[in-house]
């Protein structure tokens, strides 16, 4: 499937910062380790593990 196919029927916007390139990188809002962000993006952070639980929380079951 194509990026575009899935954003048909994908409800949810979910923009992603840019990852960085090294330290200081930014803490996870939900666990404070490490993220792969870098620590000046402003907003919402999640960690590798975080994100990957929050998708499985929001994932379409249709």
């Amino acid at each position: 499937m194509s990026d575009d196919s899935e954003r048909e029927y994908c409800l949810i916007d979910a923009t992603r910062p840019s990852l960085a390139e090294g330290p200081p990188y930014a803490e996870c809002v939900q666990c404070r380790k490490p993220t792969e962000y870098p620590d000046s993006y402003k907003g919402i952070t999640l960690c590798p593990v975080c994100e990957w639980q929050e998708a499985q929380r929001t994932a379409c079951s249709g």
